[in-house]
Protein backbone atom coordinates (compact mmCIF):
# COMPACT_ATOMS: atom_id res chain seq x y z
CA UNK A 1 0.00 0.00 0.00
CA UNK A 2 1.22 3.52 -1.03
CA UNK A 3 1.83 5.90 1.42
CA UNK A 4 0.14 9.22 0.69
CA UNK A 5 0.30 12.38 1.48
CA UNK A 6 -2.64 14.60 1.52
CA UNK A 7 -3.01 18.48 1.70
CA UNK A 8 -6.36 20.47 1.31
CA UNK A 9 -5.84 23.30 0.00
CA UNK A 10 -7.38 26.86 -2.15
CA UNK A 11 -4.03 28.17 -3.55
CA UNK A 12 -5.49 32.10 -4.21
CA UNK A 13 -2.56 32.25 -4.76
CA UNK A 14 0.11 29.73 -4.34
CA UNK A 15 2.46 31.49 -1.95
CA UNK A 16 5.83 30.83 -0.42
CA UNK A 17 4.23 29.82 2.44
CA UNK A 18 2.30 26.86 0.47
CA UNK A 19 5.70 25.68 -0.34
CA UNK A 20 7.02 25.63 2.76
CA UNK A 21 4.32 23.19 3.96
CA UNK A 22 4.76 21.11 1.13
CA UNK A 23 8.41 20.81 1.22
CA UNK A 24 8.56 20.27 5.32
CA UNK A 25 5.76 17.67 4.81
CA UNK A 26 7.17 15.61 2.14
CA UNK A 27 10.75 15.72 4.27
CA UNK A 28 9.41 14.64 7.35
CA UNK A 29 6.72 12.36 5.93
CA UNK A 30 8.58 10.35 3.29
CA UNK A 31 5.58 9.74 1.43
CA UNK A 32 5.14 7.62 -2.00
CA UNK A 33 2.78 10.25 -3.55
CA UNK A 34 1.52 13.47 -2.68
CA UNK A 35 -1.91 14.16 -3.60
CA UNK A 36 -3.90 17.44 -3.59
CA UNK A 37 -7.59 18.10 -2.94
CA UNK A 38 -8.41 21.71 -4.54
CA UNK A 39 -11.10 24.01 -4.61
CA UNK A 40 -12.02 25.42 -8.11
CA UNK A 41 -13.16 28.51 -9.05
CA UNK A 42 -14.69 29.00 -5.83
CA UNK A 43 -13.52 29.66 -2.50
CA UNK A 44 -14.97 28.64 0.93
CA UNK A 45 -15.46 32.28 2.10
CA UNK A 46 -17.71 32.90 -0.80
CA UNK A 47 -15.42 34.54 -2.84
CA UNK A 48 -13.83 33.61 -6.44
CA UNK A 49 -10.29 32.37 -7.15
CA UNK A 50 -8.29 35.12 -8.94
CA UNK A 51 -6.48 32.27 -11.16
CA UNK A 52 -8.87 28.93 -12.65
CA UNK A 53 -8.73 25.84 -11.39
CA UNK A 54 -6.49 24.22 -14.34
CA UNK A 55 -3.65 27.07 -13.71
CA UNK A 56 -3.97 26.48 -10.08
CA UNK A 57 -3.46 22.80 -11.14
CA UNK A 58 -1.00 23.21 -13.33
CA UNK A 59 1.17 25.57 -10.48
CA UNK A 60 0.73 22.43 -7.94
CA UNK A 61 1.98 20.66 -10.16
CA UNK A 62 4.70 22.22 -11.05
CA UNK A 63 5.68 23.12 -7.77
CA UNK A 64 5.43 19.84 -6.16
CA UNK A 65 2.26 17.47 -6.29
CA UNK A 66 1.80 14.46 -8.05
CA UNK A 67 -1.77 14.09 -8.24
CA UNK A 68 -4.12 17.03 -8.16
CA UNK A 69 -8.10 16.89 -7.72
CA UNK A 70 -10.75 19.02 -7.15
CA UNK A 71 -13.17 19.75 -4.23
CA UNK A 72 -16.37 19.80 -6.07
CA UNK A 73 -18.32 23.32 -6.07
CA UNK A 74 -21.21 21.96 -3.18
CA UNK A 75 -18.02 21.63 -0.99
CA UNK A 76 -15.86 24.11 -1.69
CA UNK A 77 -18.05 27.02 -0.97
CA UNK A 78 -19.70 25.43 1.78
CA UNK A 79 -19.34 26.16 5.57
CA UNK A 80 -15.84 25.09 6.83
CA UNK A 81 -17.53 21.60 8.03
CA UNK A 82 -18.94 20.91 4.81
CA UNK A 83 -16.16 22.29 3.08
CA UNK A 84 -13.75 19.79 5.25
CA UNK A 85 -15.72 16.69 5.26
CA UNK A 86 -16.15 16.66 1.45
CA UNK A 87 -12.37 16.88 1.45
CA UNK A 88 -11.95 14.07 3.80
CA UNK A 89 -14.10 11.92 2.29
CA UNK A 90 -11.87 12.50 -0.89
CA UNK A 91 -8.93 11.51 0.57
CA UNK A 92 -10.52 8.83 2.39
CA UNK A 93 -10.83 7.01 -0.89
CA UNK A 94 -6.27 7.04 -1.23
CA UNK A 95 -6.25 3.73 0.83
CA UNK A 96 -5.12 3.85 4.42
CA UNK A 97 -1.90 4.82 4.85
CA UNK A 98 -3.19 8.96 4.19
CA UNK A 99 -1.26 11.37 6.27
CA UNK A 100 -3.66 14.97 6.03
CA UNK A 101 -1.15 17.87 6.39
CA UNK A 102 -2.67 20.72 7.50
CA UNK A 103 -1.19 24.45 8.63
CA UNK A 104 -2.15 26.17 11.94
CA UNK A 105 -1.43 29.24 14.42
CA UNK A 106 -0.76 26.53 17.07
CA UNK A 107 0.98 23.82 15.68
CA UNK A 108 0.01 21.53 18.50
CA UNK A 109 -2.38 18.81 16.96
CA UNK A 110 -3.38 17.77 21.14
CA UNK A 111 -4.70 20.90 21.42
CA UNK A 112 -6.98 20.98 18.06
CA UNK A 113 -7.98 17.25 18.86
CA UNK A 114 -9.50 18.54 22.15
CA UNK A 115 -11.54 21.32 20.75
CA UNK A 116 -12.88 18.82 17.96
CA UNK A 117 -13.67 16.26 20.90
CA UNK A 118 -16.17 18.75 22.54
CA UNK A 119 -17.37 19.65 19.41
CA UNK A 120 -18.02 15.68 18.06
CA UNK A 121 -19.21 15.15 21.58
CA UNK A 122 -21.68 17.37 22.44
CA UNK A 123 -21.66 17.37 26.05
CA UNK A 124 -24.74 18.43 27.76
CA UNK A 125 -22.96 21.17 29.20
CA UNK A 126 -21.06 22.60 26.16
CA UNK A 127 -24.81 22.68 24.33
CA UNK A 128 -26.45 24.27 27.03
CA UNK A 129 -23.83 27.32 27.03
CA UNK A 130 -24.16 27.06 22.96
CA UNK A 131 -27.71 27.44 22.97
CA UNK A 132 -27.30 30.52 25.50
CA UNK A 133 -24.67 32.18 23.55
CA UNK A 134 -27.08 32.08 20.31
CA UNK A 135 -29.80 33.94 22.49
CA UNK A 136 -27.73 36.72 22.43
CA UNK A 137 -28.36 36.79 18.61
CA UNK A 138 -24.29 35.53 18.18
CA UNK A 139 -23.09 34.46 14.76
CA UNK A 140 -23.13 30.54 15.05
CA UNK A 141 -19.24 31.05 14.93
CA UNK A 142 -18.72 33.53 17.86
CA UNK A 143 -21.55 31.87 19.62
CA UNK A 144 -19.48 28.20 19.64
CA UNK A 145 -16.31 30.10 20.02
CA UNK A 146 -17.76 31.95 23.34
CA UNK A 147 -19.23 28.44 24.80
CA UNK A 148 -15.97 26.25 23.75
CA UNK A 149 -13.84 29.13 26.16
CA UNK A 150 -16.43 28.93 29.16
CA UNK A 151 -17.37 25.27 28.24
CA UNK A 152 -12.67 24.43 28.32
CA UNK A 153 -12.52 26.75 31.26
CA UNK A 154 -8.97 27.78 30.42
CA UNK A 155 -8.89 31.17 28.42
CA UNK A 156 -5.55 31.47 28.61
CA UNK A 157 -4.72 28.07 26.29
CA UNK A 158 -7.53 28.53 24.39
CA UNK A 159 -8.40 32.05 23.52
CA UNK A 160 -6.02 32.63 20.62
CA UNK A 161 -6.72 29.17 19.27
CA UNK A 162 -10.66 29.83 18.54
CA UNK A 163 -10.04 33.65 16.55
CA UNK A 164 -7.26 32.23 14.01
CA UNK A 165 -8.91 30.90 10.69
CA UNK A 166 -6.51 28.15 10.10
CA UNK A 167 -7.01 26.47 14.04
CA UNK A 168 -10.56 26.38 13.12
CA UNK A 169 -10.54 25.06 9.72
CA UNK A 170 -8.06 22.15 10.99
CA UNK A 171 -10.29 21.51 13.96
CA UNK A 172 -12.47 20.80 11.18
CA UNK A 173 -10.35 18.15 9.49
CA UNK A 174 -10.23 16.76 12.68
CA UNK A 175 -13.73 16.44 13.49
CA UNK A 176 -14.13 15.48 9.68
CA UNK A 177 -11.90 12.35 10.97
CA UNK A 178 -13.43 11.00 13.99
CA UNK A 179 -16.97 11.40 12.49
CA UNK A 180 -15.92 9.29 9.25
CA UNK A 181 -14.47 6.95 11.33
CA UNK A 182 -10.84 7.23 8.98
CA UNK A 183 -7.91 6.18 9.13
CA UNK A 184 -6.03 9.29 8.23
CA UNK A 185 -3.72 10.47 10.25
CA UNK A 186 -3.41 14.18 10.91
CA UNK A 187 -0.01 16.27 11.09
CA UNK A 188 -0.13 19.96 11.47
CA UNK A 189 2.59 22.69 10.39
CA UNK A 190 2.98 25.33 12.29
CA UNK A 191 2.51 28.92 9.76
CA UNK A 192 5.41 30.29 9.04
CA UNK A 193 3.71 33.49 7.06
CA UNK A 194 1.13 35.63 8.60
CA UNK A 195 -2.30 34.76 9.74
CA UNK A 196 -4.93 33.95 6.95
CA UNK A 197 -6.53 37.44 6.79
CA UNK A 198 -3.42 39.43 7.49
CA UNK A 199 -2.35 41.66 4.94
CA UNK A 200 1.03 42.08 5.94
CA UNK A 201 4.15 41.47 4.51
CA UNK A 202 7.61 39.88 5.88
CA UNK A 203 10.83 39.34 3.84
CA UNK A 204 9.49 36.60 1.08
CA UNK A 205 5.94 35.42 3.45
CA UNK A 206 2.72 36.87 3.39
CA UNK A 207 -0.92 35.58 3.34
CA UNK A 208 -2.92 35.17 0.18
CA UNK A 209 -4.87 37.70 1.18
CA UNK A 210 -1.93 39.87 1.34
CA UNK A 211 -1.02 39.14 -2.09
CA UNK A 212 -4.63 38.93 -3.57
CA UNK A 213 -4.73 42.97 -2.28
CA UNK A 214 -1.38 43.68 -3.29
CA UNK A 215 -2.45 42.74 -7.10
CA UNK A 216 -5.19 45.13 -6.93
CA UNK A 217 -3.36 47.93 -6.47
CA UNK A 218 -0.86 46.58 -9.73
CA UNK A 219 2.09 45.61 -6.71
CA UNK A 220 4.68 43.20 -7.55
CA UNK A 221 4.16 40.22 -6.17
CA UNK A 222 7.28 38.30 -7.55
CA UNK A 223 9.62 37.21 -4.27
CA UNK A 224 6.25 36.07 -2.23
CA UNK A 225 5.51 33.74 -4.63
CA UNK A 226 7.56 30.53 -6.03
CA UNK A 227 8.49 30.92 -9.54
CA UNK A 228 6.20 28.67 -11.58
CA UNK A 229 3.24 30.07 -9.60
CA UNK A 230 3.82 33.81 -10.22
CA UNK A 231 4.98 32.96 -14.02
CA UNK A 232 1.31 31.25 -14.31
CA UNK A 233 -0.56 33.85 -12.49
CA UNK A 234 1.55 36.51 -14.73
CA UNK A 235 0.38 34.57 -17.51
CA UNK A 236 -3.49 34.81 -16.52
CA UNK A 237 -3.04 38.43 -16.02
CA UNK A 238 -1.28 38.77 -19.44
CA UNK A 239 -4.64 36.61 -21.25
CA UNK A 240 -7.15 39.23 -19.00
CA UNK A 241 -7.96 36.10 -17.08
CA UNK A 242 -7.30 37.26 -13.54
CA UNK A 243 -10.36 37.25 -11.70
CA UNK A 244 -9.90 39.58 -8.76
CA UNK A 245 -13.25 39.23 -6.40
CA UNK A 246 -16.70 38.23 -6.12
CA UNK A 247 -17.70 42.20 -6.46
CA UNK A 248 -16.83 40.86 -10.65
CA UNK A 249 -19.69 39.57 -10.61
CA UNK A 250 -22.10 41.95 -8.63
CA UNK A 251 -24.59 42.76 -11.55
CA UNK A 252 -24.78 39.05 -12.34
CA UNK A 253 -25.78 38.83 -8.42
CA UNK A 254 -28.12 41.51 -8.19
CA UNK A 255 -30.09 40.73 -11.43
CA UNK A 256 -30.25 36.79 -10.24
CA UNK A 257 -31.37 38.27 -6.68
CA UNK A 258 -33.90 40.16 -8.06
CA UNK A 259 -35.46 37.65 -10.27
CA UNK A 260 -35.75 35.32 -7.93
CA UNK A 261 -38.94 34.75 -5.69
CA UNK A 262 -38.61 35.12 -1.75
CA UNK A 263 -39.68 30.71 -2.06
CA UNK A 264 -35.99 30.43 -4.47
CA UNK A 265 -33.84 32.68 -1.99
CA UNK A 266 -35.23 30.76 0.91
CA UNK A 267 -33.94 27.29 -0.48
CA UNK A 268 -30.57 28.74 -0.89
CA UNK A 269 -28.43 26.85 1.16
CA UNK A 270 -27.28 28.97 4.37
CA UNK A 271 -30.89 30.88 4.34
CA UNK A 272 -32.56 30.62 7.77
CA UNK A 273 -34.43 32.40 10.34
CA UNK A 274 -36.38 34.74 7.29
CA UNK A 275 -33.05 35.96 6.07
CA UNK A 276 -34.48 35.94 2.42
CA UNK A 277 -36.15 39.49 3.06
CA UNK A 278 -33.58 41.22 4.14
CA UNK A 279 -31.76 39.99 1.06
CA UNK A 280 -34.85 40.39 -1.07
CA UNK A 281 -35.35 43.89 0.19
CA UNK A 282 -31.49 44.77 0.06
CA UNK A 283 -31.25 43.29 -3.83
CA UNK A 284 -34.30 45.88 -4.91
CA UNK A 285 -32.50 48.79 -3.82
CA UNK A 286 -28.70 48.34 -3.89
CA UNK A 287 -26.91 48.80 -7.27
CA UNK A 288 -23.25 47.70 -5.94
CA UNK A 289 -22.37 44.82 -3.97
CA UNK A 290 -20.92 46.49 -0.91
CA UNK A 291 -23.89 48.43 -0.67
CA UNK A 292 -25.93 44.50 -0.85
CA UNK A 293 -23.66 43.00 1.76
CA UNK A 294 -23.76 46.08 4.31
CA UNK A 295 -27.58 45.88 3.71
CA UNK A 296 -27.59 42.33 4.75
CA UNK A 297 -24.85 41.68 7.26
CA UNK A 298 -25.68 42.13 10.94
CA UNK A 299 -24.05 40.65 14.45
CA UNK A 300 -25.39 36.95 13.56
CA UNK A 301 -24.65 36.91 10.14
CA UNK A 302 -21.29 37.11 8.82
CA UNK A 303 -20.13 38.35 5.81
CA UNK A 304 -18.52 35.40 4.81
CA UNK A 305 -21.89 33.55 5.42
CA UNK A 306 -23.53 36.02 3.40
CA UNK A 307 -21.11 36.15 0.51
CA UNK A 308 -21.88 32.29 0.14
CA UNK A 309 -25.28 33.14 -0.12
CA UNK A 310 -24.84 35.43 -3.08
CA UNK A 311 -22.65 32.83 -5.13
CA UNK A 312 -25.32 30.23 -4.07
CA UNK A 313 -27.79 32.38 -6.03
CA UNK A 314 -25.70 32.69 -9.06
CA UNK A 315 -25.04 28.83 -8.95
CA UNK A 316 -28.20 28.04 -8.08
CA UNK A 317 -26.95 25.78 -4.93
CA UNK A 318 -30.09 24.60 -2.93
CA UNK A 319 -30.44 23.18 0.19
CA UNK A 320 -31.45 20.08 -0.83
CA UNK A 321 -28.30 19.92 -3.31
CA UNK A 322 -26.05 20.51 -0.36
CA UNK A 323 -28.01 17.78 1.66
CA UNK A 324 -27.47 14.96 -0.64
CA UNK A 325 -24.07 15.93 -0.67
CA UNK A 326 -23.97 14.51 2.57
CA UNK A 327 -25.17 11.18 1.16
CA UNK A 328 -22.23 10.41 -1.37
CA UNK A 329 -18.94 9.32 -1.51
CA UNK A 330 -17.76 12.04 -4.23
CA UNK A 331 -16.22 11.32 -7.36
CA UNK A 332 -12.09 11.84 -7.66
CA UNK A 333 -11.98 14.79 -10.29
CA UNK A 334 -8.81 14.79 -11.56
CA UNK A 335 -7.55 18.06 -12.37
CA UNK A 336 -3.48 17.22 -12.69
CA UNK A 337 -0.83 14.66 -13.09
CA UNK A 338 2.64 14.24 -12.60
CA UNK A 339 4.40 10.80 -14.85
CA UNK A 340 4.92 9.77 -11.23
CA UNK A 341 1.06 10.47 -10.43
CA UNK A 342 -0.31 8.37 -13.13
CA UNK A 343 1.02 4.99 -11.77
CA UNK A 344 -1.34 6.20 -8.14
CA UNK A 345 -4.06 7.31 -10.55
CA UNK A 346 -3.90 3.63 -11.89
CA UNK A 347 -3.80 2.06 -8.69
CA UNK A 348 -6.99 3.98 -7.29
CA UNK A 349 -8.87 3.56 -10.13
CA UNK A 350 -8.16 -0.66 -10.00
CA UNK A 351 -9.44 -0.91 -6.34
CA UNK A 352 -12.24 -3.08 -5.33
CA UNK A 353 -13.75 -0.10 -3.59
CA UNK A 354 -14.57 0.93 -6.94
CA UNK A 355 -13.57 4.76 -6.81
CA UNK A 356 -15.65 6.84 -9.47
CA UNK A 357 -12.23 8.52 -10.67
CA UNK A 358 -13.16 11.54 -13.61
CA UNK A 359 -10.55 12.01 -16.40
CA UNK A 360 -13.14 12.93 -18.84
CA UNK A 361 -16.07 14.55 -17.71
CA UNK A 362 -18.10 13.50 -20.65
CA UNK A 363 -17.59 9.75 -20.15
CA UNK A 364 -18.69 10.67 -16.68
CA UNK A 365 -22.07 12.21 -17.82
CA UNK A 366 -22.55 9.76 -20.62
CA UNK A 367 -22.03 6.85 -18.25
CA UNK A 368 -22.89 7.40 -14.67
CA UNK A 369 -26.68 6.82 -13.21
CA UNK A 370 -25.77 8.51 -9.67
CA UNK A 371 -28.43 11.27 -10.29
CA UNK A 372 -26.77 13.33 -7.18
CA UNK A 373 -23.37 12.72 -8.40
CA UNK A 374 -24.35 13.77 -11.65
CA UNK A 375 -25.83 16.67 -10.50
CA UNK A 376 -22.78 17.69 -8.63
CA UNK A 377 -20.35 17.55 -11.82
CA UNK A 378 -23.50 19.77 -13.60
CA UNK A 379 -23.09 22.51 -10.25
CA UNK A 380 -18.79 21.94 -11.17
CA UNK A 381 -19.61 22.57 -14.71
CA UNK A 382 -21.88 25.60 -14.44
CA UNK A 383 -19.37 27.05 -11.75
CA UNK A 384 -16.78 27.32 -14.17
CA UNK A 385 -19.23 28.99 -16.78
CA UNK A 386 -20.37 31.48 -14.61
CA UNK A 387 -16.72 32.30 -13.81
CA UNK A 388 -14.89 32.75 -17.47
CA UNK A 389 -17.81 35.17 -17.40
CA UNK A 390 -15.15 37.53 -15.20
CA UNK A 391 -12.98 37.34 -17.90
CA UNK A 392 -11.86 40.61 -19.89
CA UNK A 393 -12.15 38.37 -22.72
CA UNK A 394 -12.27 35.28 -24.48
CA UNK A 395 -15.26 33.67 -22.08
CA UNK A 396 -15.73 30.64 -23.11
CA UNK A 397 -17.90 28.19 -21.62
CA UNK A 398 -18.14 23.93 -20.91
CA UNK A 399 -14.39 24.20 -20.39
CA UNK A 400 -14.54 21.00 -18.04
CA UNK A 401 -15.30 19.21 -21.34
CA UNK A 402 -12.62 21.10 -23.67
CA UNK A 403 -9.91 21.35 -21.10
CA UNK A 404 -7.19 18.86 -21.63
CA UNK A 405 -5.90 17.19 -18.76
CA UNK A 406 -2.68 19.21 -17.03
CA UNK A 407 0.71 16.58 -17.49
CA UNK A 408 3.92 17.06 -16.19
Amino acid sequence: MSKILGIIAEYNPFHNGHLYQLQKSKKELNPDYSVCVMSGNFCERGDTSIIDKWSKAETALKCGFDLVVELPALYSISSAENFAEGALKILNTFGKDVTLSFGSECGDIDILNNIANVLCDEPKEFTTILTHELSKGLSYPKARENALLLYLNDVRKYANILSSPNNILGIEYLKAIKKLKSKIIPYTIKRIDSGYNSLKVKDRLASATAIRNLLKSNEDVKKLMPTPAYNILLDNINHGKMVSDISVFEKEIIYTLRKMSLEEIANLQDVTEGLENSIKQAANSCNNLEDLINSIKSKRYTRSRIQRILLYSILNITKKDIQDSYKVKPYIRVLGVSQKGKTLLSEISNRKSKNTVVTSVKKFMDNNNNKILKNMMEKDIFASNIYTLGYEYDSKSNLDYTKKLIIK
